[in-house]
């Protein structure tokens, strides 16, 4: 029977293109081994939750400019912190306890770092959140 941890390491996505050094800080080798891996592999989850988002405040998004609609996703990650501590939970969810043992010594900035990646990837996947898409859809 294999372990929590190993069952987590295995479910992780390989991203070829995160190169480790050894001159790289902890937080930048945590981000691409630890956070980079986890924020992929829920990014439809992510979605998911971003469109809920949206729905619960009055679809005003659907009504901006593309430049008012990356500020919205931003202004959301930044202030809205049930969204934040959402998300977090998601990424924390799948951490090994090691990895939660090294987390915790540096939660501030690799929570600025997370939430950061996790604003790219929904920028950059802007175009999942039009008005037409819907659960059953994808």
């Amino acid at each position: 029977m294999s372990t929590r941890k190993e069952q987590l390491l295995a479910i992780r996505p390989v991203i070829s293109s995160i190169k480790i050094t050894e001159n790289m800080s902890s937080g930048e080798r945590f981000q691409n081994e630890t956070l980079r891996p986890i924020i992929k592999l829920q990014s439809e989850l992510f979605t998911e939750v971003f469109r809920n988002y949206i729905a619960k405040h009055k679809n005003v998004f659907y009504e901006l400019t593309l430049e008012k609609r990356l500020h919205y996703i931003e202004n959301g990650l930044q202030k809205d912190m049930k969204l934040r501590n959402a998300l977090k939970g998601m990424v924390i969810g799948l951490f090994t306890v090691e990895e939660y043992a090294n987390y915790i010594k540096n939660s501030s900035a690799l929570n600025k770092r997370l939430i950061n990646i996790v604003r790219e990837r929904l920028q950059s996947n802007i175009q999942l959140f039009e008005k037409s898409q819907t659960l059953s859809a994808v």
